[in-house]
């Protein structure tokens, strides 16, 4: 073992960023910090604009050969990094599990087996991706998919490879180069990313990692002039400054921002079925963007919803996440458990009422809580707090319901419950958000778009749409005559 390897529940992880297909190392470290019992992990290099720009160099360097080579040649590759992924499944899920805190089961069983799909799907997509001529006044136009270059991807603490490799597949796939960054409170998958892609045959320099702190190393990167596409999932304040700094090189940006969605209870809707919903948004600890945070019933059956809730609720088991019987585990980290102890604190303060939980547990970890007697203006409504915490309002008409939905400056997901086929096309089609479930949560097909509107982001990821923004579509225009005969 050198001074740049960590064991991590029995597994072997380099701490060195991964630049042009070598391991390098930076002159200073951060702690990297475990949620499960704040034990440290270990130190990790610490980036700045020096391996930001290193980063992209090799990035810039590898994209010529890497767009021109074939599609199925990068198809083949992708599905060797998905072989990879299944070989080191169980490495990856503990090790992600010991950075993040999110349940070991979780990852065993969904997480990581769909990082491994992302890779197959994309690139069975990729050779499938086509767009059927057509004709102009006799001339030909065809469509196509030209790689746009060096990729920087940003990508969030909560499920760090999924939604990491959310991005690296479809920008692989597309022929693009990557310098992927991923958050500093979770690092350790994105670099045991960077040694199945090497041993699945992935060229130096096509997939880069490095590793700090957001402004120290993100500005470098999203700044660049030699970078043609950023994509980010994260919270509005930060995109705003990426969005910023990308602006003196009009870089085209994919940003995937935050929630603060509704869960409509209709009082003709399968109650057993609408608690279970309410209460899986308490997944992860309630670090999942998507999480309908705000629950809205119908006020004759709120009395026994919330009792019914209440009682599934209870149920619930918070604990160390490597124990299979836990539901919940801690918060990610010590700043993040703050501010949703600071929302809550705020929040009954100025009248809102705990019907369970409310308040700090031993460790990082927050009792689920739901809050009532809230009012819409109030900032635990109009925020995301991204932690185990639900409020809960009334309403008496399908308008009401509609207008509390839609009444904050987020639009990423809506969940509906109810039992009536008509009010389900009805009301979703008067939601803003860019993901609706009808009695039903977190069903997610990759073919599909995944985005927000308003302030939970710009674009789309998924199928054709993933493809659309990693490349430069090109329209061919050709003439029926001015051919010679060459023969």
């Amino acid at each position: 073992m050198t001074d740049h390897t960590l064991t991590v529940a029995g597994v072997s992880v380099d701490t060195r960023h991964w630049i042009g297909g070598e391991r390098v190392a930076s002159g200073e470290t951060f702690t990297d910090v475990s949620p499960i019992d704040g034990s440290v992990i270990g130190e990790i290099s610490r980036g700045t604009a020096t391996e930001a720009a290193a980063a992209v160099a090799a990035a810039k360097a590898a994209f010529p050969a890497w767009a021109a080579t074939p599609r199925a040649e990068r198809a083949r590759i992708l599905h060797a990094v998905a072989d990879g992924v299944e070989k080191r499944l169980e490495e990856l899920a503990v090790v992600e599990t010991t950075d993040n805190g999110a349940l070991l089961r979780s990852h065993r069983r969904g997480v990581m087996p769909r990082v491994a799909h992302n890779f197959r799907f994309f690139a069975d997509w990729l050779l499938k991706l086509d767009h059927e001529d057509f004709e102009t006044r006799g001339h030909t136009n065809h469509v196509s998919w030209d790689p746009a270059g060096p990729s920087v991807l940003i990508t969030p603490w909560n499920a760090p490879l999924m939604l990491a490799t959310w991005k690296v597949a479809p920008a692989l796939a597309a022929g693009n180069t990557v310098v992927l960054k991923p958050a500093e409170w979770s690092p350790l998958t994105a670099s045991l990313l960077a040694d199945i892609a090497a041993e699945a045959g992935l060229p130096a320099g096509v997939l880069n990692v490095v590793q700090g702190y957001g402004s120290e190393i993100g500005d470098a990167l999203t700044s660049h002039p030699d970078v043609r596409r950023i994509s980010f999932t994260g919270s509005v304040p930060t995109a705003r400054r990426i969005a910023a700094s990308a602006a003196a090189n009009l870089t085209p940006l994919s940003l995937e921002l935050g929630g603060k969605s509704p869960l409509l209870v209709f009082a003709d809707a399968d109650l057993d079925l609408a608690v279970d919903l309410a209460v899986e948004q308490y997944d992860n600890a309630g670090q999942v963007c998507l999480a309908a945070t705000r629950l809205l019933v119908e006020e004759s059956v709120a009395e026994e919803f919330t009792r019914r809730f209440v009682d599934k609720a209870s149920t619930l088991k918070q604990g160390d996440p490597r124990d299979e019987a836990t539901d919940i585990g801690p918060t990610v980290h010590p700043r993040q458990l703050e501010k949703v102890d600071g929302f809550v604190r705020r929040a009954v303060a100025a009248g809102a009422r705990a019907v369970i939980g409310g308040r700090r547990k031993d460790g990082q970890y927050y009792a689920p809580t739901l809050l009532t007697e809230v009012a819409q203006d109030s900032e635990i409504v109009q925020e995301e707090v991204f932690g185990p915490v639900l409020t809960l309002q009334t309403f008496t008409t399908e308008d009401e319901a509609v207008r509390l939905a839609n009444d904050t400056r987020f639009g990423l997901a809506a969940t509906l419950a109810t039992g009536d086929h008509e009010r389900a096309a009805r009301v979703t089609a008067r939601l803003v958000a860019g993901t609706v479930w009808v009695n039903c949560f977190f069903v997610r097909d990759l073919q599909a778009p995944f985005g927000g509107s308003r302030h939970s982001g710009v674009g789309r990821e998924g199928g054709t749409w993933s493809f659309d923004f990693y490349c430069d579509l090109k329209n061919t225009v050709t003439a029926p005559k001015g051919w010679k005969d060459h023969g």
